[in-house]
């Protein structure tokens, strides 16, 4: 008689097995409230919001407060986790957004408090959309810890966010200039241990070099036209830190180098809004600025999916910023991914991007008495990176937000760098590109989306072992030994050059 071989059957309450480090089954995991942009939205904070989740959704539940400007599903909560489990390949992930308007209010976070009931809080992007939500952090801080994803642009350390970082539990920095910020910032009331470098990270799947693809070949006829000989590419919104019309002007002064037949057969590609209120007439600056026949610059404005954006950075040569405030640069995080060098500032978080190296070899760390790289005490970085040094830095301000360096570049020195990366040649510039690639993958790196997402995961599972419920309130008492001193230790660091020049007057 043959032998039948009977199914296994799996037993009650047998939970699915799943090949994912660190996977927690779901009636078993600890339940996050992710406080953001929507993560359906295409803005880079809830793109990132989204990249968190779904590279942590194996092992905690997600509930995504989603801002949006007059969203119009607010009110409405959406269950995406079938989604979510398409995407990580798991059968049980629990992700749910709550559409709100602007980024919710104190009664919108009670109600999901009380519903959801969240074993910890992470919120996102700058604390002034946040002030609502710091004033309940006493109420809040009795049921769960407080999380922030935190990153600031610049020096001097902004000693009015103090009080913002003291009301969180842990605050996860996404540059490494920002640890060393918050850091200082919180010198008199230090959080040992809860203050972690977790940086922005790419899905490497979504951006790569692309080969042999006859799709992309038609996109890259559509947005060029004829083949280039030298392509810089610019992504971000057009807002006047931005210095969009520096990167033409520098764009222009480096064409006018070159023969006229070999400028016209190079491409500025910028994608963003042609005009927009908070930045300027782009048009405008470049029927002022350039010769339609020898500059040329072509404005994108148009909504890629991640396919064509993908192949939108391919398209490039390099990809080029001239910010003078930036907190991290997601456009070249992208571009690297992509395999394609970057040309940008040396300040904020594209310093990271560049990797510069100290007098050991070693990735800089920012300090007290070195807490910006702006100027120019290393010059060796990675070799995908072209920096451009700023030649001033002025602070500016606002009410709200007093003192900040604004860093600028010059027009020359940026049409310098452009003509360094157009003389490497197209097999230079793609192997030093590539080597970009290879690096943001790497561990050093922590760059892509996997290595965001395990950072969550390390820092709030050490965050919750060991996080107790708050007083309902604390009361200080105010002399002489508690008063906050928010003097700024060594805003910027004097150069060997500047202290000789000054010593010798």
């Amino acid at each position: 008689m043959q032998k039948i071989q009977l199914p296994k059957l799996k037993k009650i309450g047998e939970q699915p097995k799943v090949n994912k480090k660190d996977y927690i089954p779901k009636d078993q995991r600890k339940k996050i409230l992710m406080l953001s942009d929507d993560i359906r939205t295409h803005s880079g904070v809830g793109g990132m919001a989204r990249e968190i989740i779904t590279n942590s959704a194996h092992h905690f539940n997600w509930v995504n407060l989603g801002g949006a400007v007059k969203h119009p599903e607010a009110g409405k909560g959406f269950d995406i986790s079938s989604d979510i489990n398409k995407l990580i390949n798991i059968p049980d992930s629990f992700v749910k957004v709550v559409a709100c308007n602007g980024y919710g209010d104190q009664n919108i976070l009670r109600q999901i408090i009380a519903q959801e009931k969240p074993d910890a809080i992470v919120h996102f992007t700058d604390p002034r959309y946040w002030i609502w939500m710091y004033q309940m952090e006493n109420e809040i801080r009795q049921q769960c810890p407080l999380v922030f994803y935190t990153i600031w642009d610049d020096l001097p350390y902004p000693m009015w966010n103090r009080d913002f970082y003291r009301s969180d539990d842990m605050l996860l920095c996404i540059s490494k200039q920002t640890k060393n910020l918050v850091e200082n910032v919180l010198r008199d009331h230090p959080k040992p241990g809860r203050i972690k470098y977790v940086p922005h990270g790419i899905d490497e799947k979504k951006y790569f070099p692309v080969v042999n693809d006859f799709e992309f070949e038609a996109f890259k006829e559509r947005i060029l036209g004829e083949d280039k000989d030298f392509v810089v590419l610019h992504v971000s919104r057009n807002i006047r830190r931005k210095n969009q019309s520096d990167i033409i002007l520098a764009w222009r002064t480096f064409l006018d180098q070159l023969p006229v037949e070999k400028a016209k057969k190079c491409t500025l590609l910028m994608k963003t809004e042609t005009s927009f209120e908070h930045g300027t007439d782009l048009n405008a600056v470049i029927d002022s600025l350039c010769d339609p026949e020898i500059h040329q610059v072509k404005i994108i404005n148009e909504r890629f999916n991640d396919k064509d954006l993908n192949y939108l950075y391919n398209c490039s040569d390099a990809h080029m910023f001239l910010t003078d405030n930036e907190g991290w640069g997601l456009g070249l995080t992208e571009s690297l991914t992509a395999g394609r060098m970057i040309i940008a500032p040396v300040q904020g978080g594209m310093q990271d991007q560049m990797r510069f190296e100290d007098e050991n070899g070693d990735w800089i760390n920012f300090s007290t008495e070195h807490p910006s790289n702006a100027d120019g005490k290393y010059k060796k970085c990675g070799e995908w990176a072209m920096p451009i040094f700023p030649k001033t830095r002025s602070v500016k301000g606002s009410p709200m937000t007093p003192y900040i360096f604004a860093s600028q570049c010059s027009i020359e020195d940026a049409a310098i760098a452009l003509m360094k990366v157009y003389k490497m040649g197209p097999e230079e510039r793609q192997r030093r590109g590539l080597a970009g690639r290879e690096w943001v993958l790497s561990d050093e790196s922590g760059c892509t989306a996997k290595a965001m997402g395990q950072g969550f995961i390390d820092n709030i599972d050490n965050l919750l072992k060991e996080w107790k419920p708050q007083p309902r309130f604390r009361v200080i008492k105010v002399d002489d030994s508690t008063k906050l001193n928010n003097y700024n230790p060594a805003p910027i660091s004097l150069t060997p050059e500047f202290l000789k020049e000054i010593q010798s007057i």
